[in-house]
C-alpha cells in the first residue's frame, strides 16, 4: 500500500477530467501522493468539467485534451472566460503529443502540458509548484 499525503482541511482541491477511468485512478493516486491536495471531483466531459469546476472551485483542473463533446481546450477557455473560474490553473494532459496539439495548447492558456501516460515525476512536480505558489509569502 502506498502512502499518501496528508489530507487535512487546508488541502487544495483537484478537478479530474478524462473520459477514461484508469486515467482518472491514476491521477487521483499521484494526488493522494502529494500533501496538501485531495480530489473534489471527477468529470469524463468538457461540459462536466465547466459545471464542476464552478461548483468546486478547485485549486487546480488536471484536464484530458481529447474528451468526448466539448474538448478541453474548449472547456478551459470556458473557464478562463468567467471571472469565477478565471484564475484557477489548468494543467493540460494528452497522449497526443504531436507539434501543432502542443501550439493549441500552449495557445489555450494552459498552466502546463503533460503527455500520457503522465511521468508520475512530472504531476508530482507540478503540483508542489502549485502549491509552493498558493502559499503567503513571508517578507
Amino acid at each position: 500500500m502506498t502512502q499518501s499525503g496528508p489530507v487535512t482541511e487546508d488541502s487544495v482541491d483537484v478537478l479530474i477530467v478524462d473520459d477514461q477511468r484508469p486515467f482518472r485512478s491514476v491521477a487521483r493516486t499521484v494526488v493522494g501522493l502529494v500533501g496538501g491536495w485531495r480530489v473534489a471531483a471527477e468529470a469524463e466531459t468538457g461540459e462536466d468539467a465547466v459545471l464542476a469546476a464552478e461548483r468546486v472551485r478547485p485549486g487546480v483542473v488536471l484536464m484530458d485534451i481529447n474528451l468526448p463533446g466539448m474538448s478541453g481546450i474548449e472547456a478551459s477557455r470556458l473557464l478562463r472566460q468567467w471571472p469565477e473560474t478565471s484564475d484557477i490553473p489548468v494543467v493540460a494532459l494528452s497522449a497526443a503529443a504531436m507539434i501543432r496539439d502542443a501550439a493549441r495548447v500552449t495557445g489555450a492558456g494552459f498552466y502546463r502540458y503533460l503527455t500520457k501516460p503522465v511521468k508520475v515525476d512530472e504531476l508530482t512536480s507540478t503540483l508542489e509548484e502549485l502549491l509552493l505558489a498558493r502559499a503567503p509569502h513571508h517578507s
